[in-house]
């Protein structure tokens, strides 16, 4: 590596952020990217540690030792071409992925792991500002046509790899926009959409055809799913008019929670939530908008979506935030010996969360009660109750019920599987979990059942990472790839 004792000479450097008081009165992002020198010193500290758990505990496999020592060595480009030659969209990873790199990283046995996010962040911005980051349209094109349902990061990396294969790709989104849940469930003081928007525009000049505001089949009857559709398409269609069709839609059915009370209003999930402030941002006229002003706030659910909810409420100016989580409190720091090069259950506290917000953990909603008088329709307060975990089994500890004030309710508790509606009209069988059933390894290739069609993404695993869907998606595309030329250049 550039420098051998780095790791020992050098700590870890975060990267550094606007004030709180400064940054909940807008939706902006706060993060201050490494600068050149800081981003010298932090690659620095990668080691020449002969096997880096760092490349396998991503999975996209960046090759991480290698773009490190070039920005120590102040070869930017280079250390751009590395980081592109795995991951499609670093600009999105660099801001919103969990780094399980970092967690990874053989620093991290002792001592704090190397920034490996932060100086990820740093090359793609470089490469933005320098101009390095141009279309690269395909020299021969195939005549093969492929449908890609869903525009999230799954979506969009498999329909670039496509394009830049050669055939004739199509992206079909349901809402207005492309970009999934990265477009309209992550909040833009995390991600700014202009990261999506100049993607888009890459991916417009690489040959990508994209359909917004189609719905492919349908959803169910009374589906709290966003849906801003203004066209629908059937299943069929598309099988009938492309040569393969890659499914890649989001898991987008949210987890409830059927207690006592709960068709009071006043209670959503937290994809009802973020999703129309994220148009508000974007300069659209939202009717109905959910708002946190001035309200007491519970959200249940002790996950980022919890977390992304929890920032978004203080942006409102909600009286008071709680979010609720199920688990007992984990500890602070990780058990390394123990866990170690995996991803560790620790406490972690997101910016969010230190811009103000009660968390109370070990917790279960027993009921939710409404207002009185003309306010009996909606909810003003919940009961909780303690809870211990017994040989995996949740037991409610006599004695600590509670009733906390709650104007507004937000369920945060994750996402139990894809639209079942759009998977059932192509034929698509599903696994135990609801998800799609296709395998992943060399001779599967994200095939499902039905002929020509193919799935990837939180549609075929479930709610996972950005990350882990930009992995599928390339992956994807190399065996839609196989499928229609019998071979594939693209990288697995």
């Amino acid at each position: 590596m550039g420098k051998d004792t780095g790791f020992m000479e050098y700590k870890r450097l975060e990267e550094s952020h606007s004030p709180v008081a400064e940054r909940v009165k807008n939706y902006r992002e706060f993060i201050i990217g490494l600068n050149e020198a800081d981003a010298k010193i932090q690659s620095a500290r990668c080691m020449d540690c002969g096997t880096p758990f760092c490349n396998s505990g991503c999975p996209v496999n960046n090759i991480i030792p290698d773009f490190n020592d070039l920005v120590y060595k102040a070869d930017w480009k280079n250390a751009w071409a590395v980081l592109d030659s795995t991951n499609n969209f670093p600009e999105f990873t660099g801001r919103i992925c969990p780094a399980p790199c970092e967690a990874a990283c053989t620093l991290n046995i002792n001592d704090d792991p190397v920034g490996i996010k932060s100086i990820e962040r740093a090359i793609i911005d470089r490469a933005w500002v320098e101009g390095w980051v141009v279309p690269r349209p395909a020299k021969i094109r195939t005549g093969k046509r492929v449908a890609v349902v869903g525009s999230g990061p799954a979506g969009m990396a498999a329909a670039q790899q496509l394009a830049r294969a050669g055939h004739d790709v199509t992206l079909f989104e349901k809402n207005d926009a492309i970009g999934g849940l990265l477009r309209y469930g992550i909040p833009d003081f995390k991600m700014e959409k202009s990261h999506i928007d100049r993607r888009v525009e890459q991916m417009l000049a690489e040959g990508v055809v994209f359909r917004t505001g189609v719905m492919v089949g349908a959803l169910p009857e009374g589906s709290k799913v966003i849906n801003w559709a203004t066209e629908v398409i059937a299943p069929a269609q598309l099988k009938a008019e492309f040569d393969a069709v890659l499914l890649t839609g989001g898991a987008e059915q949210s987890r409830d929670l059927p207690v006592p009370g709960r068709e009071l209003e006043g209670i959503h999930f937290a994809m009802e939530f973020l999703p129309p402030q994220n148009k508000v941002n974007a300069g659209d006229k939202v009717r109905d908008q959910l708002r946190a002003d001035g309200k007491h706030v519970v959200i249940i659910g002790g996950g980022d979506t919890g977390s992304d909810c929890v920032g978004t409420c203080n942006r409102h100016g909600a009286k008071s935030v709680t979010q609720f989580e199920l688990l007992p409190m984990p500890p602070e720091r990780e058990d390394k010996p123990l866990v170690w090069p995996y991803w560790p259950i620790k406490l972690r506290t997101s910016s969010s969360h230190k811009e103000g917000c009660e968390r109370e953990f070990a917790i279960a909603t027993k009921e939710f009660i409404p207002g009185e008088g003309k306010n009996k329709s909606i909810v003003a307060a919940l009961k909780s109750v303690r809870v211990e975990w017994q040989e995996g089994r949740m037991v409610e500890i006599p004695g600590t019920e509670k009733i906390m004030p709650a104007d507004l309710v937000l369920l945060a508790m994750g996402f139990v599987s894809p639209v079942t509606t759009v998977l059932d009209a192509f034929g698509v069988a599903r696994d135990a979990r609801g998800n799609a059933r296709a395998t992943t390894d060399a001779s599967g290739g994200y095939k499902t059942n039905i002929d020509k069609v193919f799935a990837a993404g939180d549609m075929r695993r479930g709610q996972s990472l950005v990350v882990w869907a930009i992995r599928e998606g390339r992956q994807a595309a190399r065996a839609v790839d196989e499928y229609l030329m019998g071979e594939s250049v693209l990288p697995r």
